[in-house]
């Protein structure tokens, strides 16, 4: 009997494959930079008064317009008022009205195109000038509201009295109340609310960072404090007026008497000249200027007021060549007659004074500088 042979075990299976080496991860240490903000998805922190100054602008445009209207008819109305009893102003008065209207409608078109750019130093130029808009608007106001019935009452009389007719019917005084209250409101309106208006817009630090976003690059009017481009402002336009009053209609008042001629146009042309030092150096941060300003400006107020108080002011009408019967029409009224226009003018020039002591803030003195140690020398 054979014995039993083990059964065949088959192919021998062949061994499976090792699985691939699992990557290990590196970690990096290194600080990814964040990634750019999209600008569509950038918020400002301010908000865009873009609009805005783009309406104001176009509204200062449009004042600027209507005062360039006003210079030919202030030559209009001097060549009508030749045919009235008491004349025309004297010429030279003429001329510089019209040439203060010039300035306004000019300095009004370029403040509106200014704003409607965007631009810093319009921002600035316009928040200065309104406050001396509304600051004069509002004086301006009250001095109508006190002075427009006496004024009217005079004048109505004295045309009653010249008329030929005694017989005609006269304004009741009703209609003359109706007449000065439209008046008031109208003067109101243009010197007090307009200007307010502006103030309050522009004095936003969302307009101020606007015109900063849309007019990056730094303007002249940033190197100065706002209070201080104010003065400067200020004492650059008494620098115009006294140059422009100095060449057509030269009178000064001078402590008692009124300089005419030559004599008063010299003194006027230095004192533009000192007023037009006085705005660049307050400009520039000077504390020369500062002091000068506080000096100067007290004793220029003095010789004003003396000379109104002692001279009177109908003689200060007479030395700028107003004819008989002009100075009699400003003689019939008790407001030039009296000393109410001399304490008005002393009010406002206390303010600008007050406002120039205030001002001492930004004019520091120069702080010395640390002497500087050095070292004995050794002996070699």
């Amino acid at each position: 009997m054979e014995p039993a042979l083990p059964p065949d075990p088959g192919p021998t299976p062949e061994p499976a494959p090792a699985p691939p080496p699992t990557a290990i991860p590196v970690v990096s240490t290194a600080v990814t930079p964040p990634l750019p903000e999209s600008p569509a998805l950038s918020v400002p922190a301010y908000r865009d008064r873009g609009t805005g100054l783009v309406i104001f602008g176009v509204a200062q445009i449009i004042l600027g317009l209507l005062a360039a209207l006003v210079v030919p008819l202030i030559a209009l109305s001097a060549f009508m008022a030749r045919l009235a009893p008491g004349g025309t102003m004297p010429f030279a008065r003429v001329i510089a009205g019209a040439i203060f209207y010039a300035f306004i409608a000019a300095l009004l078109l370029a403040l509106g195109i200014g704003s409607v750019r965007m631009k810093r130093w319009a921002r600035a130029l316009t928040l200065v000038t309104s406050w001396y808009w509304l600051i004069l608007g509002t004086l301006g106001t009250v001095w109508l509201t006190a002075a427009l019935p006496v004024a009217m009452k005079t004048a109505l009389a004295q045309a009653q009295q010249n008329s030929a007719e005694a017989s005609s019917p006269g304004i009741t005084t009703g209609v003359m109340a109706v007449i000065i209250t439209m008046m008031i409101v109208f003067f109101a309106l243009f010197l007090v609310v307009v200007p307010i208006a502006f103030v309050i817009f522009y004095s936003r630090d969302d307009v101020a960072e606007t015109c900063r976003h849309r007019d990056p690059v730094e303007r002249w009017t940033d190197r100065a404090p706002l209070p201080v481009l104010g003065a400067s402002v200020a004492f650059f336009a008494l620098s115009l007026r006294g140059l422009i009053t100095g060449i057509t209609a030269p009178m000064f008042p001078f402590f008692g008497r009124y300089l005419t001629g030559i004599p008063a146009a010299a003194v006027l042309v230095a004192l533009a000249a000192l007023d037009l030092y006085l705005a660049v150096a307050l400009f520039r941060l000077r504390s020369s200027g500062w002091w000068i300003a506080i000096v100067a400006t007290p004793v220029r107020m003095l010789a004003v007021a003396f000379s109104y108080s002692r001279a009177g002011l109908m003689q200060a009408y007479s030395k700028m060549g107003w004819s008989d019967e002009q100075m009699s029409i400003l003689n019939s009224s008790p407001l030039f007659r009296s000393r109410v226009v001399l304490w008005w003018g002393v009010i406002l020039m206390m303010m600008f004074f007050g406002y120039l002591l205030w001002l001492k803030r930004y004019f520091k003195a120069p702080r010395a500088a640390a002497p500087v140690e050095t070292l004995p020398s050794q002996a070699g």
